[in-house]
């Protein structure tokens, strides 16, 4: 077969600032961009056919948010809807800011990017990108390249390989890539996994299907709760201005999560048997919550989902649903084998098993002619990185909502642009000090104190984190927030470059 041959367009088109994705990180740049730094050319480019990441890959039944919108919303625009939202809500959030902020002809749909080149001589990034439309291959070039597009494949989903899957009769389906006309009434099903999106979509097809199985080779910690805060209620009585409400409830929403955050290293005993109880009180005395939702890791050592009002627990309480913790020996004909020698019997079976890494969005980078890789690299706070100049990758929190940090990552991102612009540089690159010269290094992220699947699996995708704070990404909302405002930008690990002399 032969090579896809490929028409470029005529024209190469030039920005000042090239974001890569339109999800929740990708139109949160573009509003700071706009907002921050009038005049700025930018444009981003978006492989999707829409706006929203996450929000549209994802579409299987109940597809909601695992954290609150007070803080998952962005610092700008008030959320005014309950806490926990679905994802028609959230686009329609972003659709509207979107909107309101006149960023539609900036964004580029359609437009997968394969290729992204440095160029010492001209400090100018050169991105390569295939417009979905017609196939043509298309030339930009930028002097900054915001790196917005998340972590995963949004075209593939990740699930292991069970002996026998080629042998089950039924349908063997991944949240991520979820069919339109499957039809799962009066269907058995069975869910593999344990995280978010196993918790969400076990009630949400509980009703329907004939029965639901949530089938977890471990247990994971969840909060169950109503899905509402007390204090946006009160403030909304009062009438008090909605730009107000978001404003103080996410304070109060952050104050109580640093305080979880805290006593989950602290006291972690006395903040497991809480979590439990609540379980307990959907479940009751007699449900066996050692086995089933008693997890081995101390909590927050994985992300824990928020449950509105507690219906996975209900679902399982009514009988419509269940726990099953086991390892799967094997796929049969008619379900999967447990190596305890049960059988699970389904007609349909959902690999709920976490995402496919993929750091660097599946673009080839090279940094004056040398294939370059984010594994090679030493971070900066997690969005910098060494040998790689004038690029920015936002990768958001674990233990607090992702757009706290596309809001902080942002006013960085501005306040580093204006400072160049004024001194003239051209080029920004970070460096680890000579004094840090023997800093010993490790692994993205401590495994110890964080260590979710997909991460683990992707660790060698990464960069390599140093043993000082402002070398590696920290996680901490709570001290970033306070930290990045006063970031020193002629400190000595920014190294500026391309500056005009004049004649």
């Amino acid at each position: 077969m032969s090579a896809t041959i490929r028409k470029p367009a005529a024209k190469v088109e030039h920005v000042d600032v090239l974001i890569v994705g339109a999800g929740i990180s990708g139109v949160g740049a573009a509003f700071h961009l706009k907002d921050q730094m009038p005049g700025t050319s930018f444009v981003a480019l978006e492989a999707q056919d829409s706006f929203g990441g996450t929000w549209i890959t994802h579409k299987y039944p109940g597809i909601r948010s695992d954290s609150d919108l007070h803080t998952f919303g962005y610092r700008f625009k008030p959320w005014v809807g309950p806490p926990i939202a679905s994802a028609a809500e959230i686009l329609k959030y972003m659709e509207e800011v979107i909107a309101d902020n006149g960023l539609e002809g900036h964004i580029r749909y359609g437009h997968t990017i394969t290729r992204a080149g440095w160029s010492g001589k001209t400090n100018l990034w050169t991105i390569t990108a295939i417009r979905k439309a017609d196939g043509a291959e298309l030339t930009f070039t930028t002097g900054f390249l915001w790196m917005c597009q998340g972590y995963y494949r949004h075209d593939k989903g990740y699930t292991p390989e069970w002996a026998g899957m080629a042998d089950f009769k039924g349908k063997i389906v991944h949240p991520q890539t979820w069919p339109a006309d499957l039809d799962y009434t009066g269907k058995r099903m069975i869910v593999i996994g344990s995280g978010a999106t196993a918790a969400t979509l076990v009630p949400a097809v509980a009703n329907e299907t004939a029965h639901v199985t949530m089938l977890q080779r471990s247990p994971t910690y969840f909060i169950p709760g109503r899905n509402a805060i007390e204090i946006a209620e009160q403030l909304r009585a009062l009438q008090v201005d909605e730009h107000w409400v978001h404003e103080i409830t996410r304070r109060q929403i952050l104050k109580n999560q640093d305080e979880f955050t805290r006593r989950s290293r602290e006291e972690p005993e006395a903040v497991k048997a809480e979590l439990l109880s609540a379980v307990k009180l959907f479940l009751g005395e007699d449900y066996d919550i050692a086995t089933h939702f008693t997890p081995k890791y101390r909590p927050w050592r994985q992300r824990i989902a928020f449950i509105p009002d507690g219906d996975l627990f209900q679902g399982i309480a009514s009988g419509k649903a269940s726990v099953v913790t086991d390892e799967i020996e094997r796929f049969t004909e008619k379900g999967i084998r447990l190596k305890s020698g049960n059988e699970l019997k389904a007609d349909i079976i959902v690999t709920a098993t976490g995402f496919d890494l993929s750091a660097q969005g599946d673009i080839d980078f090279v940094v004056d002619g040398k294939p370059t890789a984010l594994k090679d690299t030493v971070t900066y706070r997690g969005m910098m990185f060494t040998g790689i100049p004038n690029m920015i990758w936002v990768f958001g929190y674990f233990r607090a909502s992702w757009t706290l940090r596309v809001d902080i990552v942002a006013d960085f991102v501005c306040r580093l642009l204006t400072h160049m612009k004024k001194t003239g540089a051209k080029r920004v690159d970070v460096a680890i000090p000579r004094r840090l010269a023997n800093m010993p290094l490790s692994t993205w992220i401590d495994p110890e104190d964080f260590n979710p699947g997909y991460i683990m699996r992707g660790m060698d995708q990464l960069p390599r984190r140093g043993d000082q704070r402002d070398w590696q990404h920290t996680q901490d909302y709570w001290g970033e927030k306070d930290e990045m405002p006063k970031i020193d930008l002629d400190g000595e690990e920014f190294v500026y470059g391309g500056v005009e002399v004049p004649a």
